[in-house]
């Protein structure tokens, strides 16, 4: 790889932009996410306007139907050959686009799920570390819509979402938070998870178990970031127990710090190992498979 190109992962929240000068990171950028932009061809240019790179490669919902550009999803079980055999190319202003496909599956239930980005990620981490690309692996990629996939052999065979990180922002500013007013600090928060997570492994019905957050505020004294931490940590133990019952003993996560320590954490409740890959050099190592030298 020579010369300048620009990568990107654009989610839902926020775009990430990394431009690399002969393989190597050179500047960073981020923009606002695709439920933020309006007109995404419009926006896209001008966020590189003096960023001089003929090629740029995206994943996540870039390839959305109201993403830049709509990119069908590939099935699984895939691999990176077939993933990335499905890319769409197109011209936009005068630089030659290229958009990663999402990856979808067909429940044995008669269920639909998809995901945009974190295959991107997966397949990055494979050509990162060669040991993921043999065997069998479980990967979570925790965020908005957490992602479980399984790996086997360097394909996608399957995967779950879990709509985690969306009911937690939705939850953490209702009422159901805010019983003591409005959280102030953090400083109650590891513990509202530790005892969230700890009712998690209770088995408390999820419905039922949440309303304790605001009990314990009204009657014990508790704080609104106690109970944020302990809604947080009732919600990532039931995702992380319904995903590990069968049995796996290690889980590889792909995330920022803050949000895979919570999974580490929450894993560990289950005796579960996880390693910790970096988001960014994951999603990174993934883009730079797409790359065509023409």
């Amino acid at each position: 790889m020579s010369g300048s190109l620009v990568i990107g992962d654009w989610g839902n929240t926020r775009l990430r932009l990394w431009r690399l000068e002969n393989g190597a990171v050179a500047e960073r950028r981020e923009g606002p996410g695709m439920v933020h932009t309006a007109d995404p061809r419009g926006a896209l240019p001008a966020l590189l306007e003096d960023w001089s790179a003929e090629q740029v490669i995206l994943c996540g919902m870039a390839g959305a139907r109201n993403g830049l550009h709509e990119t069908p999803y590939v099935s699984c079980p895939t691999d990176v050959a077939a993933w990335s055999d499905q890319v769409a190319r197109f011209n936009l202003d005068g630089r030659k686009i290229t958009i990663a496909p999402g990856v979808a599956e067909a429940k044995d239930r008669g269920g639909r799920d998809v995901m945009r980005g974190e295959e991107t990620q997966i397949f990055g981490a494979i050509a990162h570390d060669p040991r993921l690309a043999t065997g069998h692996h479980l990967f979570v990629l925790p965020g908005t819509h957490s992602k479980w996939v399984r790996v086997e052999d360097g394909q996608i065979i399957g995967f779950n979402t879990h709509m985690t990180g969306e009911l937690f922002a939705l939850l953490e500013t209702s009422t159901l938070c805010m019983a003591a007013g409005e959280a102030t600090n953090d400083d109650d928060d590891d513990e509202g998870f530790s005892a969230g997570l700890a009712r998690s492994a209770d088995g408390a019905v999820l419905t039922a178990g949440l309303f304790e957050g605001r009990a314990a505020q009204l009657l014990d004294g508790k704080s609104p970031g106690w109970a944020r931490g302990f809604v947080s940590g009732l919600l990532i133990g039931a995702e992380t127990r319904a995903q590990t019952v069968s049995g796996p003993t290690a889980v590889v996560m792909i995330g920022e710090p803050g949000l895979t320590a919570r999974y580490k954490d929450a894993l560990a409740h289950w005796d579960v190992k996880g390693t910790v890959l970096d988001g960014e050099q994951c999603a990174i190592a993934g883009l730079r498979l797409l790359y065509a030298d023409d």
